[in-house]
């Protein structure tokens, strides 16, 4: 599903990402997309719903962080090649 805008949060390591979904979660009416572990534990986790809740999400962890924060960022209107990456994380096929 696309939305208006996603927001990602990069941590490491599977339980950080955990703990930031569910910050991102309580702080704003968004729905979690896909996680995407890589690069030596890197976890990125997405969430997606309109901009300004996608915005106050990742603000949420990036002012209070619960853990250390490796990268946010929130995309705002969505390309199509973006939301198709987005699908593919998904389906686990990137």
């Amino acid at each position: 599903m696309a939305y208006g805008a996603y927001g990602l949060v990069e941590v490491r390591g599977r339980a950080n990402g955990v703990r930031v979904l569910d910050q991102m979660c309580k702080a704003a009416a968004v729905t979690f997309e896909t996680e995407n572990t890589r690069n030596g534990g890197h976890d990125t986790i997405v969430v997606g719903g309109d901009i300004s809740a996608c915005k106050a999400a990742v603000e949420s962890v990036v002012e209070n962080p619960p853990c250390p924060i490796l990268s946010s960022w929130v995309i705002t209107g969505p390309s199509e090649e973006f939301v198709k990456i987005m699908d593919e994380w998904k389906a686990g096929l990137r």
